[in-house]
């Protein structure tokens, strides 16, 4: 959950009247989560949003599990990889899937979007590992930079515009359900408490509303839906929009805000919570820290059998402690079913030390995740038999 937030003008009552200069009507849109009974904002219009100049062929925008690949631990070997496509959009390559969400690379080599899109299947954690640009939606303008969670919800419109001097990596989760910020972190009215790794003073929002390209002709809009792409023409700017307010838009989160909270001894995953989408998965952040304080503790962590989940990382920065072989850049899998745990050698090897440098991003999900077809070029047929 977000908190409230403005941008531009409003009326002072929602579903009033909201004149233009030349004293025709703003035209309000409600977008809202859960039905009506989640979270939401109102957007004022200078062009109803309902009108469409044309609608092309929809293509297809999916994947395809690989199939007979049964149930084993997995490394995917993408430290190397450069690009994965040309455009953003053609750039996602999903790896890993369940009937909740999608985790995808995304490596782009074109450094600006050719269309608009919008994601009516699901939420999107788009988390940049590397590049920096600006996120252009019609709730405003969000910067991001290395480091940066992008928490976008379900509908949102946008077009990103990079930086020409970096080059843009990014991990990218679809969700099926919202993603929020952590329930237990949250008082009752929505507040996070003293004890949550992070404040609201480190969500950020959009910062100005966007003017970006007004004067087209037509504006091309890419919609996932179904597993499809489909391809919607309008002749006026989605963004033409001068004022909304509301709990739901899209913010950024650093991963180098996250105050990590540590023990006497080892702290278990759930202390690296850092967002949720409730009975689909949970995403932590693994970073910088001390280790535990016991004088016989060890810090790497213990042997572990995760019944009702499986675990996803994603290597970004440092070296992580538990692993031998895993480079930046790359993703484990360990399947719920069979115990995982520290590699030969490295719980031995961590007694003594202090702390760790080491950044990753977790995902854990509470349905069993499926390899792709396009996963397939990076297995690393070794990795299950690492540990020997």
């Amino acid at each position: 959950m977000t908190y409230y937030y403005r941008l531009g003008e409003i009326p002072p009552k929602r579903h009033t009247q909201f004149r233009q200069p030349d004293g025709s009507l703003y035209h309000e849109e409600l977008v809202s989560s859960l039905g009506f009974s989640g979270i939401y904002s109102n957007i004022y219009h200078k062009v109803p949003p309902t009108k469409v100049k044309g609608i092309k062929a929809s293509i297809p925008y999916g994947y395809k599990i690989l199939e007979g690949y049964g149930l084993k631990m997995t490394h995917l070997k993408t430290a190397d990889v450069e690009f994965t496509g040309d455009d953003y959009l053609s750039a996602r390559l999903p790896l890993m899937v369940n009937s909740q969400c999608i985790i995808s690379l995304c490596y782009p080599k074109q450094l600006q979007m050719e269309d608009y899109f919008k994601n009516a299947d699901g939420d999107e954690m788009i988390y940049v590992y590397e590049g920096k640009g600006e996120m252009h939606t019609q709730f405003g303008v969000v910067p991001f930079q290395k480091g940066d969670y992008i928490v976008v919800p379900r509908t949102t419109i946008y077009k990103m515009e990079f930086d020409q001097d970096s080059t843009q990596k990014f991990l990218i989760v679809e969700s099926k359900m919202p993603i929020e910020t952590v329930g237990r972190y949250r008082n009752e009215l929505g507040q996070l408490l003293e004890h949550s790794p992070y404040c609201e003073r480190d969500l950020h929002p959009p910062v100005r509303l966007s003017d970006l390209d007004m004067t087209a002709s037509e504006y091309s809009m890419k919609i996932k839906k179904g597993a499809e792409l489909h391809h919607y023409i309008y002749g006026n700017s989605p963004f033409d929009i001068v004022g909304w307010d509301g709990f739901l838009y899209p913010y950024t989160f650093s991963i180098y805000d996250f105050e990590p909270i540590t023990g006497r001894l080892h702290q278990p995953p759930p202390v690296h919570q850092t967002f949720q989408a409730r009975g689909a998965f949970v995403v932590c952040s693994f970073v910088p820290r001390l280790f535990d304080y016991h004088p016989l503790s060890i810090p790497a962590p213990y042997n572990h059998s995760n019944i009702d989940s499986d675990e996803v990382l994603f290597y970004t920065e440092g070296n992580f402690m538990s692993r031998k072989g895993i480079a930046q850049g790359a993703f484990t899998l360990h399947p719920g079913g069979i115990p995982h745990g520290p590699h030969p050698g490295t719980m031995e090897k961590s007694i003594g030390k202090k702390g760790t440098e080491e950044y990753a991003v977790m995902v854990d999900t509470f349905a069993p995740l499926y390899i792709t077809e396009q996963a397939k070029a990076f297995l690393d047929e070794e990795y299950p038999f690492s540990w020997q």
